[in-house]
């Protein structure tokens, strides 16, 4: 007998036998029209679906589970569906960053408690997908993540139409360029169908490292939600979970140290989302993996920007597909040496091998390691007196000429105090100032909302600005752009220097350099630290108590911090 054939699987602990208790869980299964055959040791995978109306983008996945579900019966498996929480970024309040840990421990718990093999997770708007990686990274059981893929382009007034398109428009309407005429048209022609956001936001950005990571089948990041190609991909990704409980590959064997580098070197190569390096560390601490604010230097730095894309680009991500997708840049900087190529992932062949046929169709959305789009890579590590933990901008996204940048300091003490003053037309603030927004990271909000990407004031619009330094302890839709400096660490409501900045100071930027540095005397920054009162507490109550009071900064992951590491897979005891 082979040692497939002899491995127990975790599901026998509730089916197998005669006891009363196997009965009891048998019998009530059997309820819903389950056969008794279902229970003759055959792998039970989970479908960890996080539909909902209260997530737009979300809205398909019954469809999407039922192909899943249609797979894991194909390949001789039991599929049993279940809910997580949702948590949209369109319409939670007040951010979904707050409820990214929360929808973690629903998914942990449940895959840990009910008579689960292995686990399909259905991931889309921007935090469902590093929530249930984290969940599952904590269980460690044979796992594969399904995207549901981006909208169609947007298409307004016969051109094409992001969502940094959208960001431009809304900017023209407050600089009296636009009417609200023009902005209520292009709502519908943005958000053509169901599905992520059309660029290379955040979601988009996740499903991309879902798939560099190996923890997704090919093509997984740039399916369009609509398209009958996503439906097979659900399928087939239904199917290949129970050959992966069968051979036992669980989350260990795939999210390797090296599967970690190989997403941060996409992450720069695709000009992804800032927010990466929150979630990419948030799932590796996890998984117990070794992973560092550093290392995205250190294996990022070099790489440089292959894709056409907004919001960094021109196209959108129909045309990325179209183009020939993922694959391609993978095949490219596997060949170039740029990633670990014989990582293992969920098809039980390399990364090489996933994508050794990859062909671009277009070589205008993707370039090559040879001819690249940009030199400047997509997520850039910044360090000095201002960020002794770190901060983050997005090279790829901003002006040039802001990359180095010395002005005087405009401080916004929180999103009220922008919301109230920025457009005041007496502002003391011309283009070469830098915006300083504090008191919005994981504690001090809280939940570090999307604020980062501060609103150029009205006035400045009108004379043509269009970027300006910008720096926040908040994170930025990774739809938004500019020379945004976020994540500033230690936040300003745990006493970070960010706290004392002060109207007028000088604040010096220097990408190449990866240094941002409040140009005042280490004397004078002590005595104003010293001097400082931290905030009065933000929750007194429920989950955002705990979150508040057990939150790790932004370097960290945001994770709360009793829930770093694993609680394994083992069965717990039964009780009644």
């Amino acid at each position: 007998m082979s040692d497939e054939e002899k491995r127990r699987l975790r599901s026998q602990a509730w089916f197998e036998g005669r006891g009363a208790r196997n009965f009891a869980n048998r019998g009530w299964v059997r309820s819903r029209g389950v056969p008794m055959d279902h229970f003759d040791g055959r792998p039970v995978i989970g479908i960890c679906n996080t539909w909902s109306e209260l997530t737009p983008c979300n809205s398909h996945f019954r469809e999407l589970a039922q192909h899943v579900r249609e797979g894991i019966l194909e390949a001789g498996g039991v599929p049993m569906e279940f809910p997580v929480i949702s948590p949209g970024e369109m319409l939670t309040r007040p951010t979904a960053m707050l409820l990214r840990n929360l929808c973690s421990m629903d998914v942990e718990e449940t895959l840990r408690a009910n008579p689960l093999d292995g686990v399909v997770l259905l991931m889309g708007c921007d935090k469902t997908t590093p929530a249930l990686l984290m969940g599952a990274a904590s269980v460690n059981l044979p796992t594969i993540g399904v995207s549901g893929g981006p909208m169609l382009n947007g298409s307004f007034r016969g051109k094409s139409f992001g969502v940094k398109d959208a960001w431009n428009l809304a900017a023209d309407l407050r600089a009296g360029r636009a009417v609200n005429e023009d902005f209520e048209e292009a709502e519908g022609c943005l958000t053509r169908s169901v599905g992520v956001c059309n660029v290379m936001g955040t979601a988009s950005t996740m499903a991309s490292m879902v798939e560099a990571l190996g923890v997704g089948l090919p093509d997984n990041a740039s399916i369009p939600a609509v398209d009958a190609r996503r439906r097979v991909l659900a399928r087939m990704a239904g199917r290949r979970i129970v050959d992966m409980v069968r051979e036992d590959l669980r989350l260990d064997k795939v999210l390797t140290r090296e599967a970690f580098e190989n997403a941060i070197a996409v992450n720069a190569a695709i000009g992804g989302s800032t927010n990466a390096v929150i979630h990419l560390t948030a799932v590796a601490r996890r998984m117990e993996v070794p992973l560092d604010i550093e290392d995205w230097h250190r294996v990022g730095r070099d790489v440089p920007t292959l894709l056409n894309l907004q919001p960094s680009g021109r196209y959108l991500m129909q045309d990325f597909h179209e183009a020939g997708g993922l694959p391609v840049i993978l095949r490219d900087m596997c060949e170039s040496g740029l990633l670990h190529g014989d990582a293992l992932t969920v098809t039980g062949r390399t990364l090489a091998e996933n994508n050794a046929g990859a062909v671009c169709w277009n070589p205008d959305v993707i370039h090559s390691v040879a001819k690249p789009f940009m030199a400047t890579s997509g997520v850039a590590i910044l360090r000095g007196n201002l960020c002794p933990n770190g901060a983050v901008i997005k090279p790829s996204a901003a002006e040039p000429r802001l990359l180095k940048h010395r002005g005087r300091a405009v401080v916004f003490e929180n999103q009220d105090d922008l919301s109230r003053r920025v457009d005041d037309p007496d502002l003391e603030i011309d283009a070469d100032s830098v915006m300083v927004l504090r008191n919005c990271g994981p504690k001090g909000f809280p939940g570090m909302p999307e604020l980062g990407m501060l609103p150029i004031p009205a006035k400045l619009l009108k004379q043509g600005v269009t970027d300006m330094v910008r720096i926040s302890d908040a994170r930025m839709s990774g739809t938004s752009f500019g020379a945004v400096v976020l994540h500033v660490s230690p936040e300003a409501a745990v006493g970070g220097a960010l706290a004392v900045v002060r109207d007028g100071d000088l604040i010096e930027l220097d990408v190449e350099a990866r240094r941002l540095e409040l140009l005042v005397s280490e004397q004078e920054l002590q005595q104003r630290l010293a001097a400082w009162k931290p905030p009065a507490a933000v929750a007194t109550r429920g989950y955002v108590r705990l979150y508040v009071d057990t939150v790790n900064q932004a370097h960290d992951g945001c994770d709360l911090q009793f829930l770093v590491g694993r609680s394994g897979s083992d069965v717990p005891t039964a009780q009644h």
